[in-house]
């Protein structure tokens, strides 16, 4: 007969599996100790943008593949442990706005990172990939690293037989060899003008090893117009990081003339403080490895909610 545990064990328990705590629904009752945990993490909007930061459990609903499922686990707790990629692409379209994203980057970093208590890993993508800084809690290291994050030189581009952007193949690596091994908040922060050119991925294939690594990938576009030349380009990279976030669970944001790319991290750096924790427990056991359909909506009208879409179910 398996053994039950307490309802204190199952807190416990749950934090174990989602790599964080949750507050644990009323009269609830006890599970084994072999159950699994459906953890979401979201952010709620109303209809001119703004965060709503003060709902409960009972203004959420949830359901896999069409089926409802019962919330049992929720916070809305914002001091919750961080770890993130920052994922910087270094190809030659972005050479003349890679000093602003390395500015922004840095005070960024700065205002939200807290030492011993969050992680960074940096990447840097272009016709390879190169990560920098590897997972630290030293914001020092990282403004170090971050200052020699740079395009790549002729040199180096005549020796490897011309240039390219490995962005997918970069999410793809930040997610199985550093995303992999770790629990609780993880999220990926992309700065790129979303054009790909020589990864072995697919965009299909990054956006579900975001979702089997349980890592919400942010994206801020950041484009030179000019890269391109007269043959212009770039025109799906909106396309391509917006299904990347919103796929995945984080957001989308575009540097424009009115809001630069310091204001798209101020925006970023409050949705990240401003996140809700749920999970669940699956009524359908797992026969068999696959992809499940997440389905969570804010009860309240006019509200947006944001989240991952599907998560892997692991037999």
């Amino acid at each position: 007969m398996r053994n039950e545990i307490t309802r204190r064990g199952l807190i416990q328990g749950a934090a174990a599996l989602c790599g964080t705590g949750f507050a644990l629904a009323q009269d609830q009752p006890t599970f084994s100790t072999s159950v699994k945990v459906v953890n979401i993490l979201a952010t709620v909007r109303n209809k001119t943008g703004s965060l709503i930061g003060n709902l409960g459990q009972e203004d959420f609903s949830v359901s896999e593949d069409g089926r409802p499922q019962t919330i049992r686990y929720f916070s809305r707790e914002t001091d919750l442990p961080l770890t993130l990629g920052l994922m910087v692409d270094t190809s030659g379209s972005q050479q003349r706005v890679l000093d602003a994203e390395r500015g922004a980057s840095l005070r960024f970093l700065d205002r939200v990172f807290r030492d011993n208590k969050d992680h960074v890993f940096i990447v840097q993508f272009d016709s390879t990939i190169q990560i920098p800084q590897a997972l630290t809690s030293s914001i020092r290291k990282l403004a170090d690293a971050l200052a020699y994050v740079d395009t790549e030189t002729r040199n180096q581009l005549r020796i490897q037989g011309g240039g390219g952007t490995l962005l997918y193949d970069a999410v793809v690596r930040a997610c199985e060899e550093v995303m992999k091994k770790l629990t609780g908040r993880k999220a990926l922060i992309v700065l790129s003008d979303g054009v790909d050119f020589g990864s072995e991925a697919t965009l299909q294939e990054a956006v579900e090893s975001a979702q089997r690594n349980e890592t919400l990938v942010y994206s801020i576009l950041y484009a030179d117009p000019s890269a391109y030349g007269i043959f212009g380009g770039g025109a799906d990279g909106r396309r391509v990081l917006q299904r990347l976030s919103e796929d995945s669970g984080g957001g989308f944001f575009e540097v424009s003339k009115k809001q630069t790319v310091d204001d798209m991290f101020d925006i970023l750096q409050e949705e990240l403080r401003n996140q809700y924790s749920m999970g669940y427990v699956s009524d359908k056991p797992v026969a068999l490895s696959e992809f499940r359909t997440i389905q969570l909506a804010a009860k309240q009208k006019g509200l947006v909610v944001q989240s991952r879409r599907r998560y892997w179910a692991q037999r």
